[in-house]
Formats: structure tokens, sequence, C-alpha cells
């Protein structure tokens, strides 16, 4: 088998193989070796920008930073974004080839391959590991035919694969022996142990069925990862199930609201937020009527049109009009900049049909999306006190008109983006990751309303949960047999 290469893959989405990835990346880079993470095919929303210009999984991004080195678009060859449930933009090596729909892709997945080979064969010859991520469950008997997400790539680059599972979800056992059963023969050759994951309670008590799983399965249990409760990292996709898991409270605290639309895109933005002792951060979907706060936040969105519609359907431009009434701030960011404005148009059909919609009209500015996107990473000063920020531009769209007079951001290189509205009360920008900073943090929070913000370090926090999450590792996890699976 490969040397130097470990496939980490899951019994389900959200088992926690981006986590375990991410854990293993920084253990090994402790032990002074040079790991890279690598992702063949990610199907998410939430994406970064590499140093090479390129748009990759943001996941990846993190597992970048936990291993020690820059993130660039091989570590995630092919990116998937879905515009609807049938179709989505495919990006190989960073850059958008156009919408496919799943039949179209299905076609294109030689290509796709050998993106995904090439890339891995470059990182191979740079680094001494690559711990790989897999995609989903590589039991979906579906999406075997040309698969180079899970157990296709395993082939390809004959390698061992860990899996994992969470218990958290119930029928671990179920999950593990059946995905087994459901593999072929040759590919359950390369499953070469287990790992647990979110474990609550004696473990003990659930020792009798690892004897079972390792008797039944011929193979080891490696770990038995507890349920690491506060641990909040960059999420692949779907809202953190640890989104509403907040530190204690100060006495001043900030409401802040984010709706939930259908097709919400980067809303890692907001991570600090979450995990800010003086903010109440919720996310309000379909199914619940907004709640008064202080600051709503219009987060990006994939297809910005389809999105307007579904905020209308949900009453939001009422709640959002009393809101600004009673003094409340609204802050847009990317699609929800778009989204603020008097009008967005698509006349080339870059997000969906061709065409046009009004924007909720707060804004004197128009978008075009065009074909081609604008990625960037940035940095400059919030024109508000003067506040460092950096950060990322991941959009399609042209934005003009009178309200970038008042521009909200100048960037290093002289030029200025977004806008404040007249009164104060709106912000807007094309820049994510706009909370990163400390400054610029503290510097949103006080014009959204709190009188005395704590200053936090952010990154020095996300360093911090990276240590917490491989010092779990290196003492729940058999580390000398599995690396020696390297």
């Amino acid at each position: 088998m490969s040397a130097g290469t470990l496939m980490v893959q899951g019994t389900t989405s959200d088992a926690g193989k981006s986590t375990l990835v991410a854990g293993l990346c920084r253990v090994l880079r402790r032990r002074g070796v040079r790991v890279a993470p690598f992702k063949p095919q990610n199907m998410a929303l939430n994406s970064a920008v590499g140093i090479d210009g390129g748009e990759l999984g943001r996941a990846q991004a993190l597992q970048a930073q936990a291993a020690g080195i820059p993130p660039t678009v091989d570590l995630n060859p092919v990116l998937l974004k879905p515009s609807t449930d049938q179709r989505c933009q495919v990006i190989i090596h960073g850059k958008a080839l156009g919408e496919m729909g799943a039949w179209d892709y299905h076609e294109f997945k030689r290509s796709a391959r050998e993106a995904v080979l090439a890339s891995y064969h470059k990182l191979r010859a740079q680094y001494e590991v690559i711990v790989v991520e897999g995609a989903g469950s590589p039991a979906e008997i579906n999406l075997r035919e040309g698969d180079i997400a899970n157990m296709g790539f395993a082939e390809a680059v004959d390698c061992p694969v860990l899996l994992i599972a969470d218990i958290d979800r119930g029928g671990v056992f179920a999950h593990l022996v059946g995905t087994l059963a459901l593999l072929g023969e040759s590919e359950r050759q390369r499953v070469r142990g287990f790992v647990i994951n979110r474990f609550r309670g004696d473990l003990s008590l659930l020792q009798p069925g690892l004897d079972w799983l390792e008797g039944h399965t011929g193979r080891p249990v490696l770990g038995v990862l507890p349920y690491l409760h506060g641990l909040q990292l960059d999420a692949e996709d779907g809202i953190s199930r640890e989104a509403a898991a907040a530190p204690a409270r100060t006495a001043e605290t900030l409401q802040v609201v984010v709706p939930v639309l259908p097709r919400i895109s980067n809303h890692t933005d907001f991570e600090p937020l979450a995990r800010h002792p003086q903010v109440q951060l919720r996310y309000i979907g379909a199914e619940a009527a907004p709640p008064p706060a202080d600051l709503v936040i219009l987060p990006g969105s994939k297809s910005v049109r389809a999105d307007l519609e579904w905020l209308r359907a949900n009453g939001w431009p009422a709640y959002l009009e009393r809101h600004l009434r009673y003094g409340g701030k609204v802050l847009g960011i990317c699609g929800g900049l778009q989204m603020l404005g008097r009008r967005v148009a698509d006349p080339e059909g870059v997000e969906g049909a061709a065409g046009e919609s009004p924007g909720l009209g707060w804004l004197d500015l128009t978008t075009v999306l065009l074909p081609g996107k604008r990625l960037c990473n940035v940095s400059g000063h919030l024109l508000l006190e003067g506040a460092r920020v950096k950060g990322y531009e991941i959009h399609a769209g042209r934005t003009e008109g009178a309200a970038l007079h008042r521009p909200a951001v100048r960037l290093d290189d002289g030029t200025v983006d977004g806008t404040v509205s007249a009164d104060g009360q709106i912000m807007a920008t094309y820049l994510h990751g706009l909370f990163e900073e400390t400054a610029a943090c503290t510097a949103l929070l006080r014009w959204a309303g709190l009188t005395r913000p704590l200053t936090i370090d952010h990154g020095a926090r996300r360093e911090q949960m990276l240590d917490r999450l491989a010092d779990t590792i290196e003492s729940e996890c058999n580390l000398e047999r599995l690396l020696a699976l390297l």
C-alpha cells in the first residue's frame, strides 16, 4: 500500500471526518512531520481563498492551519457548490467551470478524477504524509460508479482507510458493520480500523460492544473520542450542532439574528460571534419567526435571487423594516450586500434562470451577476474607528450605485469596499471573515450596540481548539497502531 497516505472515511455525513483529519494533522505536525490534508471532492457552500488565488473548501483551509501549511487549491481539487437540489457549480483546481446537473457531472467525473490524482501526486512530492478525508459515506451504492471521493480514490492510490462513526447519533455498531457489509471485498480489506466519535458516559459500559465489534469484523477500534463540548471549528457545510452552545454570558448581551437562507454560504463568518461571551447569536430558519434583535446579518448566498424570494416568502422585509424603525442595525455580507440594493440582475443565468429580481431597496445600488468570480484575500481598515480588518472575497457580482460613495472598508491597495447608509444603521461589504480580526470585531460590536465590548483573540482561540483536539486524539487513540498505518 501507498506509504505516507491514510484516508479517513465516515459511515455518514458529519461523522467527524473533517475534525479527525484536522486533529491528526496537528498531532503529526507536533511530531515534526511534514503533513498535508487532502479532500478529493467536497460538496460545500463554505469556502476559502487559497494563497494561489483559487477556491477550496473551508474545512481544508482549517486543516491546513492545523498542519501549519498554507491553504492551496491542491488540498481540495474538486469543489461542488449546490445551487439547487439538482444542480451545482463545479470548481476544479480553484476555478469555476460552470453549473452542471447530476447526470452532467456523472459524465464529467473522468476529468474530475484526473484533476484529483494530479493534485494528490503534487502533494505527495512535497509532503511526507497525506491525511485524506472522504465525503459522505463509502456505502452509497448509487454513487459507486466512477467514485473519486471515497473508495474509488483509495483504490486508485492504494491507501489504507480508517472508518469513523458518530455514536451520538445512535446505532453506531449498525453503522460500522453495515458500511463494511456494503463494500466490495477489496474495499473491505482497506479498512484497517475504527474510530468512534462523540462518546458520552462511562467507557467501561461501552467496552462489551467494542469487544464484539472487533471480534465480529476482525478490525481494531483504534480510538473512542469523547464528546468535546464547546469544540467549535470551521464547519464544512451545515450549521454546526454546537452553534447554540454558548459560553457564560455577561450582564450586557448583544442579540444577533441570521436568517438560514436555503443556499446560505460561508456562515463560518459568524463563528467568532457564536463564541463571544457578550453575543447571543441565533440562526432563524423558515419554521421560526425572527425575534427582536440588536443586529440582523444577511449572510452570503449561492443563489441570491432565489434566497431573496425566500426572505419575502417568510416575512423578512416587514421584519427588517420594523427592526430598522426601532433603531436596529443591519449588516449585509457578500450576497447580503446584493440583497440590500435596489436590483439583482442575472442576464446570463449564472446562479439559475436568467432574469432579474427587485432587491430589498434599502441601499442605492444594483448588482449584475456575471460569469467569473472575484477571488482574493484582502486586508485594510474599517472606516468605522479605523479598525484593522482581514478577509477574503468570493463573488460573481459587479455592484454599482451612489451608496458606494460611502464605503465601509478601505483596502490596503487603495480601493474601497462596501457601504454604510447615511443614517449609520446599515452596513454592507463583500468581505468574508469580517469578525476574525480582534480590532474589527470589537469595532463592529460597538457599532451594533455594545457599549463596552470585550476584546477576544479569535485566532488564538482557534489554535487552542486545534491543540485541544490533538491532545484528545493523543490521549484517547492508540496512536502507535494508528500511525503504523502510515
